[in-house]
């Protein structure tokens, strides 16, 4: 027996074997999350933008064209503003009971944080309706015409 006779030897060690089982089943478990995990942290996503067909915005006369260039320069309707100022306007865009619409068009190369910090700003000075406008797809190199809705 492991625990010993009724025989009481001087020469008598410790168990000194280790029990592997468990052990194995901790990491045989490790393994298993190790190898469903590994793919996502080196899966990265791109962000190849497609270029969409959509009807074309209707222009009201209570819609604003807000632009950013990809220098970050502001314009509103085609008028050349501060970021102040367009705060300014956008404050009282916001208060009016009948809001207009603002399109929002940012050149392709425009850096994302203007395009955030105008889109914060216009959620602080409560617009509600802001649209982003975007280019028509070109006629694909097949020569076939594209069709919109």
């Amino acid at each position: 027996m492991a625990f010993g006779g009724l025989e009481k030897k001087q020469a008598a060690a410790p168990m000194a074997e280790i029990n592997m089982t468990p052990l194995i089943d901790v990491m045989l478990v490790l393994l298993v999350i190790f190898i469903i995990t590994a793919p996502l942290f080196s899966h990265a996503i791109r962000l190849d933008l497609p270029k969409v067909a959509s009807a074309p915005a209707r222009q009201t006369p209570q819609t604003v064209a807000l632009s950013i260039d990809a220098a970050g320069k502001l314009y509103w309707n085609n008028d050349a503003v501060t970021f102040d100022q367009l705060r300014a306007r956008l404050a009282q865009a916001g208060k009016e009971s009948d809001q207009a619409e603002i399109h929002l068009r940012a050149a392709r190369d425009t850096r994302y944080d203007v395009i955030a910090q105008v889109m914060s700003a216009a959620q602080q000075a409560g617009v509600e309706r802001l649209g982003f406008v975007t280019d028509q797809p070109q006629q694909g190199a097949s020569g076939a015409a594209r069709t919109t809705p």
